[in-house]
């Protein structure tokens, strides 16, 4: 009679770039992981999961996953390669770097990571103390709410802002560029639960997404113009008397200024900028200003454009000005990162990053490679993890042909043969989620989840960590951090003498999981009622005495060195589009459409974009057009198009619609090139050129034109 098998549970935690840090649960049986379901239990995520991570543990079965080292044989994107073992492939990276620091020096070589996992053990910073150790380029990681930290920043301090459970006691909702459905889908319930109770769901996008689609109030700016809506709403608010004088008297620094400043953005003036009709302005003023509680959650879509960190200076006014922060569920909610204890400092090693290092933005990675970046001393290696810069970087076309250097010598640890892996020179096989322990903080919720190692990872993968030991073991060095196991990291990593962690240990998360920091109630939690900001003057900044632009700490494994050191405009305001027709006409006789490239519903970012199952519940690569963008060039529904500019192009299927306004088009990211009708994707003709602050990317800044690809031409290039 044979015996059924027992399942046994572990604990787990989503890795992926997602502010909702999804507790979950692994279902083990037989050493095989079964089942991946999200935790009951968990007050934020409540045991769902999205679309990208329902079938997790099929993830983890993938036949396509990449099992042993693979060493290039053929020329580079041939796809030709032999399997090594491990001891191999760490000795030839050693091998190949001793000999470049030899004649180049060790910042020749230079680490390449992002959130394809976030955790502290095996994510984006994991590295960080092994390549400081090693003296390699500081990687400066900005794809995302760099420039919106940066504001935060200056305008606010390092405050989590407001508990986003505590959005169900908003009386009037503003989600500000950012797809929550899509990408925030665990938040969402909170303000439909708000929205239940009578609160007035705002929505600001310049296009309809979902989200947009399911709130009260849709206002459509054109593309890059929210700094000049932020400051019509000041000026309204203002103009109108709804300024709550008291609290702006007792909490804010540069009001005199900013309304000198914001006098110049009458409503009339900015329905010119924006398109939003003036009395728009005014109503969302009004209501913004009376219907207590008020609360913004901005998205990081907000920071892609010439004027993002300078538009996001501006959101951060609007809730000071009427007061919303004195009560519960008002306020203002960009990411809870900076009330986090994680001890920096540890987790990065930055007091071994010797005086002069230069730091080179993981943003304009094509024109490191390529030379059109003047570097003292070229780069010779690269280390990518983590991430998969040829299809989420601006201007891929140059990355490819950086990658392509023969004298590059580029190790890549992935779970699938990407198209950045392709390139490569070594492959290292990665561990998935579930076979690697870890901990995770979290952009969108006071939570620490803990990640239990569930199973043994297939093959020869191995977690990211151990490959930090393997490398430091190779280049001789024996510091502690790199003899410590996952387990003692990701106590290591935690500052658990913060009153926040409220006296557990990891005894507690290996119990339970999670543990949401204490930041009080979300029923009752204030935190800024009475002031109390963590910036020089204790106040909200609208007005700043000279500022220097800068990255922020944790997107630079805290170096602060090389920084930008630009001066910053004292008050906030409006930059125009770099890319835009009414800023750059000569540009717009070719080009002469804006195009939007917001997140993918079915993928994150380009991890699953390699999966039959979400590529048909995501759909073929879509450009959205508006019928009379359509109808001048000759494209109907289903049409297959090009769109290109002087930086690339893609193809991808005509949708046509009026959930786009004449002049933009939208175009989802995430798809691989080498997956895609022809060798290009999204971020094809993406500028690498960076947002006002923090560094940040212009994704939403880029002018290209559509045009109608011929049905043969389409069918022979399949």
């Amino acid at each position: 009679m044979n015996e059924q098998i027992k399942s046994e549970t572990f604990h787990g935690a989503c890795p992926h770039d997602c502010p909702d840090t999804c507790s979950m649960v692994y279902e083990v049986k037989g050493g095989k992981l079964v089942d991946v379901r999200g935790n009951k239990d968990h007050p934020m995520t409540r045991g769902t999961l999205c679309v990208k991570l329902k079938d997790f543990h099929d993830h983890h079965a993938n036949p396509d996953r990449l099992m042993y080292p693979l060493r290039r044989k053929g020329p580079k994107g041939s796809g030709q390669w032999e399997r090594i073992t491990w001891e191999e492939a760490v000795s030839e990276i050693g091998n190949r770097w001793r000999g470049i620091i030899a004649e180049h020096g060790s910042q020749a070589i230079m680490p390449y990571s992002y959130l394809g996992n976030m955790g502290l053990v095996q994510g984006i910073n994991s590295g960080d103390p092994f390549f400081n150790r090693l003296g390699t380029t500081v990687n400066e990681k900005t794809f995302c709410a760099s420039g919106s930290s940066t504001a935060w920043l200056l305008s606010v301090g390092p405050t989590g802002g407001v508990d986003p459970e505590s959005f169900v006691h908003a009386k009037f909702i503003v989600i500000w560029a950012c797809n929550s459905i899509s990408t925030n889908l665990h938040h969402w319930p909170f303000v439909l639960e708000a929205q239940k109770r009578g609160a007035k769901v705002v929505v600001i996008d310049s296009y309809k997404s979902r989200t947009a689609k399911a709130g009260d109030w849709h206002i459509c700016p054109k593309p890059g113009t929210d700094g000049a809506l932020a400051m019509g709403f000041i000026h309204s608010i203002i103009a109108q008397g709804l300024v709550d004088q008291e609290w702006v008297d007792k909490h804010t620094y540069g009001y005199p200024e900013l309304k000198y400043r914001a006098a110049d953005f009458s409503p009339e003036h900015v329905e010119k900028i924006t398109g939003v009709k003036a009395d728009d302005i005014r109503k969302f003023a009004k209501e913004f200003a009376t219907a207590q509680p008020s609360v913004i959650r901005i998205g990081v879509a907000l920071e892609r454009h010439a004027g993002g960190g300078q538009a996001i200076r501006a959101v951060c006014a609007l809730p000071a000005l009427v007061g919303s922060w004195k009560h519960v569920g008002g306020g203002l909610l960009q990411m809870p990162l900076w009330d986090f204890p994680v001890d920096w400092a540890k987790v990065s090693r930055a007091d071994w990053i010797k005086p002069g290092t230069r730091a080179i933005n993981n943003l304009r990675l094509g024109a490191a490679l390529t030379g059109e970046m003047k570097l003292d001393s070229p780069l010779k290696s690269l280390f990518v993890f983590c991430t998969n810069p040829v299809i989420q970087a601006p201007e891929t076309n140059k990355i490819v042909k950086g990658l392509k250097r023969e004298d590059l010598f580029t190790v890549v640890a992935e779970h699938f043969m990407t198209d950045t892996a392709k390139y490569a020179d070594i492959v290292l096989p990665a561990a998935m989620a579930g076979e690697a322990e870890d901990m995770m903080w979290s952009w969108g919720h006071f939570y620490f989840t803990y990640n239990q190692k569930a199973v043994e990872p297939p093959g020869e993968c191995k977690p990211t960590s151990d490959m930090w030991r393997m490398l430091a073991a190779e280049m001789g060095f024996d510091d502690p951090v790199f003899k410590m196991t996952d387990s003692e990291l990701a106590a290591h990593y935690i500052n658990w003498d913060d009153p926040k962690m409220a006296g557990v240990n990891m005894e507690y998360f290996k119990k339970h999981g999670y543990f949401k920091i204490d930041v009080g109630s979300a029923d009752t939690r204030t935190p800024h009622k009475d002031g109390k900001f963590p910036t020089p003057s204790g106040k909200v900044e609208f007005l700043l005495h000279d500022a220097k632009n800068f990255v922020a700490g944790p997107f630079r494994a805290m170096y602060e060195g090389d920084q930008d050191g630009s001066p910053v405009d004292p008050l906030p305001g409006y930059i125009a589009n770099r890319e835009a027709p009414e800023t750059n006409p000569e540009r717009a006789k070719l080009y002469s459409l804006n195009i939007i490239s917001p997140k993918s519903h079915a993928f994150l970012n380009s991890c699953y974009a390699n999966e039959e199952h979400k590529i048909k519940a995501q759909g073929e690569q879509f450009v959205l057009i508006s019928p009379a963008d359509a109808l001048k060039r000759n494209i109907n529904e289903g049409d297959p198009v090009r769109v290109y500019n002087d930086r690339g192009d893609f193809t991808g299927v005509a949708k046509i619609t009026d959930d786009v306004n004449p002049g933009i088009v939208v175009a989802t990211l995430g798809y691989w090139r080498s997956l895609n009708r022809t060798d290009g994707s999204v971020n094809s003709i993406s500028s690498d050129a960076h947002c006002g602050l923090g560094r940040a990317p212009t994704f939403s800044d880029n002018l290209v034109e559509v045009s109608r690809v011929n049905q043969p031409a389409m069918a022979a290039a399949e």
